[in-house]
């Protein structure tokens, strides 16, 4: 006699910007959804670069989501039949996105987040470090060197055509206009201090 397995479980997927993250999640949502699974779809209040009510890759693949401020928003939107949370641009959640992720999953919920695992500097972005250590499921895409032509892991930010300074925010929201893929080579950060 065979035990069915237990539902309920994170995976996330991580990488550079341009590495495909958003596309990949997008991919998994419509499988599930041909699959007649009922997803839920989020993202961060903060993330309007291409749209204010759907989760949109680079290369334009879409879904609709609902669009919150705080992770705790979630449980707001869950309804008996909910089988699957999807959440995209993981990075500019608070670190209560892995307590949320796992009481979902707790919960037996499927739940697939995306987001950058490094920022602009190199340097490991919010919660995404804690939240990919929990996680039953970890893919790490890469981008291609907008150098060299490398494979790409890191996120280099450009500010008027120069590399930005490491001492610049954290947080600035854009596309192609503000960031490239680069290989950890040709990855700049001005005024890094030494750590040697």
């Amino acid at each position: 006699m065979y035990q069915r397995y237990q539902d309920g479980w994170v995976e996330v997927i991580s990488g550079c910007m341009f590495a495909g993250k958003t596309e990949e999640l997008i991919r998994r949502i419509k499988v599930l959804e041909i699959a007649h699974k009922k997803v839920l779809v989020f993202k961060p209040q903060i993330d309007n670069r291409y749209s204010d009510t759907k989760v949109v890759s680079h290369a334009g693949s879409s879904v609709e989501s609902f669009v919150i401020a705080k992770p705790c928003e979630i449980f707001d939107y869950l309804s008996d039949d909910t089988e699957v949370v999807a959440i995209d641009e993981v990075q500019f959640f608070d670190d209560s996105i892995c307590d949320v992720a796992n009481e979902l999953a707790d919960r037996r919920l499927r739940v697939m987040c995306a987001g950058l695992d490094m920022d602009f500097r190199g340097e490991p972005f919010g919660p995404m470090p804690k939240l990919i250590t929990q996680a039953e499921f970890v893919t790490k895409l890469t981008a291609v060197c907008h150098k060299c032509g490398a494979p790409a892991t890191r996120t280099q930010r450009i500010i008027d055509g120069r590399p930005a300074s490491f001492n610049d925010p954290t947080i600035l929201v854009g596309a192609s206009e503000s960031y490239e893929a680069r290989c950890r080579h040709c990855h700049e950060v001005l005024n890094r201090p030494h750590s040697y």
